[in-house]
């Protein structure tokens, strides 16, 4: 049994060291790789987002739904718009950057358009949307010319240090694995199988997970995502009045206050009302007591 935990021991830490060692040579290359996005060549497909269509991840489908290639480190871009919009044009202005989004690879992530309580004339809206990371400066110039621009704030994160630890990682843990899969083959007990497997078990759970980080870095920097809340700049013109000369107005103010003062004096004899009810009953009672009771013959 020692003899086992002594073999794993020394193969774990040999394939940890080779593992390393040719991470580090990849990270430290020219020729390092970062992501489908970034990366220099065209062959592979492109990273298939969720919510994306079907055939944004086949390279034999129209340029409009592929995913382009984007030189340099890997970034994840992001961006917020706030932009006004002319009276009574919001819903053709909304349309625009939907064809306008769809026109540049992206796809719409969520709408919320509104009307605001002050006047139901005005509307707002927010579009959540991701567009592919190589059309996103020419998406916000689009944009900004759809209405005037309020507020605009845009953020960028290199991820490329993250990218290098995550696939050292990765290979580190595959060469463990690889390892342990060699020392199960050749367990010859029961328990040294079962603490081999164990092994094995935690090492593929790290495994998928760091696979999981670097998907996550491949789907964020390969589209980027963009926020644009529309507004109008005011509700349009109300229309005049035909009654020139006010009589109509006059009257409709006049019953107007004439049923507000109604309004105030049922609710103040509401508010009063169990009080008189309690006062007269008050007075009968004393009433009752304070009369001469008759006296017996």
């Amino acid at each position: 049994m020692k003899k086992i935990l002594v073999v794993i021991a020394i193969l774990v830490a040999a394939a940890a060291c080779g593992g390393a060692a040719g991470s580090s040579t990849t990270a430290g290359g020219p020729a390092t790789s970062y992501g489908p996005a970034q990366s220099n060549g065209s062959t592979g497909s492109p990273t298939k987002i969720s919510g994306q269509p079907d055939n944004a991840a086949n390279p034999g489908t129209p340029s409009k739904t592929t995913v382009p290639a984007l030189q340099g480190p890997p970034v994840i871009r992001q961006a917020q718009l706030t932009l006004t919009v002319g009276s009574g044009s919001f819903e053709s202005k909304l349309n625009e950057v939907r064809t306008l989004v769809e026109g540049n690879g992206g796809y719409i992530a969520g709408t919320d358009a509104s009307v605001q309580p002050a006047d139901s004339q005005i509307r707002t809206g927010v579009l959540n949307f991701m567009v592919p990371a190589a059309n996103f400066d020419a998406t916000i110039d689009q944009l900004s010319k759809v209405g005037k621009v309020q507020h605009e704030h845009i953020t960028g994160t290199d991820v490329s240090a993250q990218y290098v630890d995550l696939r050292t990682r990765l290979a580190n843990a595959e060469a463990q694995r690889a390892a342990m899969l060699t020392i199960l083959s050749g367990a010859k007990t029961i328990p040294d199988m079962l603490q081999v497997q164990q092994q094995i078990g935690q090492i593929t759970g790290e495994i998928e997970s760091l696979k999981g980080q670097i998907k996550y870095l491949d789907d964020n920097t390969s589209y980027s995502a963009v926020s644009v809340t529309l507004a109008e700049s005011g509700a349009p013109a109300q229309p005049a009045t035909a009654d020139s000369w006010g009589f109509a107005t006059a009257l409709s103010e006049a019953a107007h206050n004439f049923v507000t003062t109604i309004n105030y004096v049922v609710t103040a004899l509401g508010a009063i009302g169990p009080i008189l009810v309690l006062l007269g009953l008050g007075y009968l009672l004393w009433r009752r007591r304070g009369s001469p009771q008759p006296r017996r013959a």
